[in-house]
């Protein structure tokens, strides 16, 4: 209890929760230590007074530490079962958890600390893991460790040479093996150290070999020239691991245009497509051509009460053909869009507006009447249409705006507080349209469901994606979202093929008949949260997408 009462937790290296499992691939290799670095860790070793396996285990945490972000590690060990003085045939190996810091400690001092728990460990070598679990908090079924370390004494005269009763006799073939998703044994042969690693094949036992000789490298040369040293500052990674983590998966640059805005993607896409259908809403439909027709006189009617680059025009709207209007106006114009899901609380749509600070408000005359009292003029867009319909149908023209201009505002959801406005440039979010270009291309056969509420983000790329590369957005009806019918309707019947569930819904979505006749599904992309294995695999299980 006084080493593991305040364990809460854990320690999930590589995020290795669960012990080993059928469908967990695991390899193994085998590496001996330098033997020069050998020689110098067996010196090191006897002029602290400690064993030499004292350093293996303090190296271990080191490792154990740094995969798994944490300056406290749990882990497991074998014991022989046999210090006690005990005559009794049979297997007597234990495993019981080994708790060790790597923190501001100095090196020395964490190598002595290291060396008394080892001794300490074997007097409680008869425990069980059960008792020793029950000791912590770490609540059954979860396993208070799923990394162990086995250090075992032998020669090479015991590994090489078959004692009489085995004459005549051949080796054919033996495997070792824990219940644990990731082992290292160390032999200590005399002179020397042999390492055998076992991990999951996505790790790699080479690597984990590589990682441990590090650190018992960065551990004897602290020793050996700055013993003061914390242990936190010594690294486990070889010169060409840190290269790959540090430089090479970073090597992400890509050669996109600059300089452009959100609107212009969608306003290039309209000069060549401009007779295409770009919108459908049950029985309406806009062309590239009229959408931005629309969208234009949206634009010049802000332009006329003075928007500029970087002011916020908030909408107040339901999903419809004048949200989207009202989304590329908004961007037409240089300001940057806040949306207001009508669906939310009005003290939350006060809140926002508020602390936003619009110019102006976009809205319906439906909605107009629920708006809290704001000093901020409201453009009606069904009511005004004689209005918008005199202004110019044009592209306007921003003078000085940029990509490094605000987009959009989209708010948090404030369950850790007040929502907090996070604040878009247009060069993020059409670096993020063009990746997505690249990786999952959009052409004029595909139709992609719009139906997260704009005060998602999910919801920028399901408007301005499509727009962007002459696809057509299918926009779901007000509430829609919440109906997996309805959505299999929709997706039938508009041929849809491009979508977004979060995985919660997918599973409710899962429940519909005939989820089969969603043939023109190609991708069906999850966010929002956590998506299972289980939900991913029931879902192409019972679909053709």
């Amino acid at each position: 209890r006084e080493m593991l009462g305040d364990v809460e937790e854990p320690t999930v290296p590589f995020g290795l929760a669960d012990v080993r499992g059928d469908g967990i691939e695991i390899d193994e290799v085998r590496r001996v230590v330098d033997a020069g670095l050998a020689r110098r860790l067996r010196s090191r070793a006897r002029a602290l007074g400690v064993s030499a396996a004292s350093l293996f285990y303090l190296a271990w945490a080191q490792v154990l530490a740094r995969v798994s972000g944490r300056d406290d590690v749990v882990f497991g060990t074998v014991l022989f079962g046999r210090m006690q003085g005990e005559n009794a045939l049979g297997l007597g190996i234990n495993t019981l958890p080994i708790r060790i810091r790597v923190d501001a400690s100095s090196v020395d001092t964490s190598v002595r600390a290291v060396h008394r728990l080892i001794s300490q460990l074997l007097h409680h070598e008869h425990a069980s893991l059960a008792l020793a679990q029950n000791c912590s908090r770490v609540q059954a079924p979860a396993p208070l460790f799923s990394a162990l370390l086995n250090y075992r004494h032998s020669t090479v005269d015991e590994k090489q040479k078959p004692s009489g009763e085995w004459e005549g006799m051949g080796h054919l073939r033996s495997e070792e093996r824990t219940n644990y998703p990731l082992t290292l044994a160390i032999d200590d042969l005399g002179e020397g150290f042999e390492l055998l690693a076992q991990a999951p094949a996505s790790i790699g036992p080479t690597r984990i070999c590589a990682m441990l000789h590090r650190a018992l490298e960065q551990l004897i040369d602290a020793l050996e020239h700055a013993p003061s040293s914390p242990m936190y500052q010594l690294d486990v990674l070889s010169v060409e691991e840190r290269h790959q983590l540090m430089e090479a998966f970073n090597d992400t640059a890509v050669d996109y245009p600059q300089g452009r805005c959100l609107h212009q993607l969608f306003e290039e896409q309209v000069g060549r497509t401009p007779e295409a259908i770009a919108l459908v809403f049950k029985d309406r439909q806009l062309t590239y051509g009229e959408l931005n027709t629309r969208a234009n006189q949206v634009a010049h009617h802000l332009l006329a009460l003075g928007i500029k680059p970087d002011d916020r025009v908030a909408l107040y709207i339901e999903r419809s053909p004048e949200m989207v209007i009202g989304l590329l106006g908004v961007l037409k114009a240089g300001g940057s869009y806040v949306p207001l899901d009508p669906d939310y609380p009005i003290d939350r749509i006060g809140y926002m507006l508020t602390d936003s600070a619009p110019k102006i408000v976009l809205t319906q005359a439906a909605l107009r009447g629920r708006l809290p009292d704001i000093s901020a003029p409201a453009v009606i867009l069904d009511d005004d249409a004689g209005s918008l319909a005199g202004q110019p149908r044009h592209d306007p023209v921003v003078p000085g705006l940029s990509c490094t201009h605000l987009a959009y505002v989209i708010y948090t959801s404030g369950s850790t507080g007040n929502p907090k406005g996070v604040m878009i440039e247009h060069g993020g979010i059409v670096n993020r349209l063009q990746w997505m270009q690249d990786a999952y291309p959009l052409d004029g056969t595909d139709r992609v469901l719009q139906k997260t509420p704009f005060s998602f983000d999910v919801s920028v790329w399901e408007f301005f994606w499509p727009l962007s590369y002459g696809a057509r957005i299918v926009l779901a009806e007000p509430g829609g979202h919440k109906d997996p019918a309805y959505l299999q309707e929709v997706i039938v019947r508009e041929a849809v093929t491009v979508t977004h569930f979060v995985p919660s819904m997918l599973r409710q979505f899962l429940s519909v008949e005939d989820l089969e006749a969603c043939v023109s599904l190609r991708h069906v992309f999850c966010s929002g949260e956590a998506l299972s294995a289980d939900i991913a695999q029931d879902f192409l299980a019972s679909s053709t997408a």
